[in-house]
């Protein structure tokens, strides 16, 4: 074993402390839920684009000390929950007094087979407890309540229909000043669990500092690390893979640090998209327009820049992004920290410069930022869908002249690129339809894109010069 827990592995589950007892480190938190008799979450997908498995888990907030934040629990290993706090359908209310989701849902018809309700229920209660959420005028996709529909973006249901579960949504109030749930937000929520557990399958270690997870990474080859699971718990899941060597990273204080200085922001590798955002609020508005088409809610609320960027793929959706903010990278392992241009990072199919024994440190995008900016996905749905073509754009335009430009792009060739030769057309030529329409050709051109399940090689490439009109007319900053 690498490490010792210095006490047997255990969380709190609806309010009840519970041995997580002798099972696979591989185990998800929904199987071991269900195998305890919680069995309102379920398993539709195992890959967390369903929400039938969504639970509550108690996580530091950024405007309250403790957030209730929905996850999918068929993609987290329950080790990874060591010493910490999970709230499921059961716990939030009882079939005598059901908690205010719970009511709403019953009275306005919400649920019909009862699969997914469950999975609703939470990610409409970790709405409800928000903090910040206030009444307003509404729209399309908002209430009056201040609920964002979005928070149910992961959750599919096939037999009601969304009206009733919106309508639902719609009508909460506030939780009441003495709801448990909603006092819980004013203390901190427990400190993750140094954590060694070992089982036929492997070893699951989460160190206590970043020194200790480099020096476990440094020692074993066959490590694999992990923060919100939301790429390793598929593969875990559909693919049966079993990592010798599983490390969390995802609470390490050294990787969730934040600023937004004078001449550059930095974002620590092992912060959630969710966090980000939030932390952000709409300075970098080219991430702004990103994190909404980013997987779901549910998804965001568990997977970082940091997780994105180590897998490597072609189509993540933050490195084209990040590639148009100029963004780099701090590596760091027990020999040290290096800074890497982002644009130099990937090196091919799946494949960067980070060494066996690095992490991802932290994000910087350098200050200030492009006065155009916009991020463009085409996918075959609007939300929670994989990348066909992503485009990430900033570009300063002074006294009608392009002079600067930078275009990221993904899912047009083995690795996200820059579009360097759009870049070179572009710069120094008036910002004008015409200059427009021409080096629209120059960007179709851009990279080898290929024929697969979710586009045609031609269609790619119909798509990234269509894109760069379709930035330049919607006059992005203009």
């Amino acid at each position: 074993m690498t490490t010792q827990a210095l006490r047997a592995p255990a969380l709190t589950v609806n309010g009840e402390l519970t041995a997580i007892g002798a099972v696979s480190v591989h185990t998800t938190v929904l199987d071991w839920l269900r195998d305890r008799g919680l069995t309102g979450a379920k398993e539709g997908c195992a890959e967390g684009e369903c929400g039938a498995c969504s639970v509550l888990v108690a996580r530091p907030g950024i405007d309250s000390e403790t957030e209730w934040t929905a996850v999918n629990a068929c993609l987290l290993p329950v080790a990874s929950l060591d010493g910490q706090e999970l709230m499921t359908a059961e716990g939030l209310g009882t079939p005598s007094e059901l908690h205010p989701v719970q009511q709403e849902m019953a009275v306005r018809g919400g649920s019909q087979c009862g699969f997914c309700t469950p999975g609703f229920i939470c990610s409409m209660a970790a709405e409800y407890y928000r903090p910040g959420r206030a009444c307003g005028e509404g729209d399309h996709e908002h209430g009056a309540n201040g609920f964002d529909l979005h928070a149910l973006s992961g959750n599919l249901c096939r037999c009601t229909g969304y009206r009733p579960i919106r309508d639902a949504a719609y009508a909460l109030d506030m939780p009441a000043e003495n709801d448990a749930l909603a006092v819980r937000r004013d203390t901190p929520p427990p400190t993750p669990a140094s954590t060694g557990m070992v089982s036929p399958e492997g070893e699951f270690v989460r160190p206590a500092s970043l020194d200790q997870a480099l020096a476990v990474l440094g020692d074993r080859d066959d490590a694999v690390v992990v923060a919100g699971s939301t790429d390793l718990g598929v593969q875990v899941n559909i693919f049966g893979d079993r990592p010798p060597l599983t490390i969390a990273i995802d609470r390490l204080e050294e990787l969730r640090e934040f600023s937004f200085g004078d001449g550059e922001v930095r974002i620590g590798a092992a912060l959630t998209l969710t966090e980000i955002e939030r932390r952000l609020a709409g300075r970098i508005p080219l991430l702004d327009q990103l994190f909404p088409q980013f997987a779901s809610r549910l998804i965001r609320n568990g997977a970082t820049i940091g997780g994105n960027l180590g897998t490597g793929s072609p189509i993540g959706d933050t490195p084209p992004a990040l590639l148009a903010l100029d963004a780099e990278l701090i590596l760091a392992s027990s020999r040290g920290e290096r800074q890497v241009p982002l644009a130099e990072y990937f090196t091919g199919y799946r494949q960067t410069v980070k060494a066996a024994d690095e992490l991802i440190r932290t994000i910087v995008i350098p200050l200030p930022l492009a006065p155009m900016s916009a991020f463009h996905k085409i996918a075959k749905r609007r939300f929670d869908d994989i990348s066909s073509v992503a485009i990430g754009y900033a570009v300063d335009v002074a006294d009608g002249i392009v002079r600067d430009a930078r275009i990221g792009l993904g899912g047009v060739a083995a690795t996200p690129l820059r579009a360097r030769a759009t870049e070179a057309a572009l710069i120094g030529r008036p910002w004008t339809e015409e200059t427009v329409r021409t080096v629209a050709a120059v960007m179709a051109a851009e990279g080898t894109p290929m024929d697969d399940h979710r586009a045609s090689s031609s269609y790619r490439s119909a798509m990234l010069g269509q894109s760069l009109l379709r930035f330049y007319f919607q006059g992005v900053g203009a």
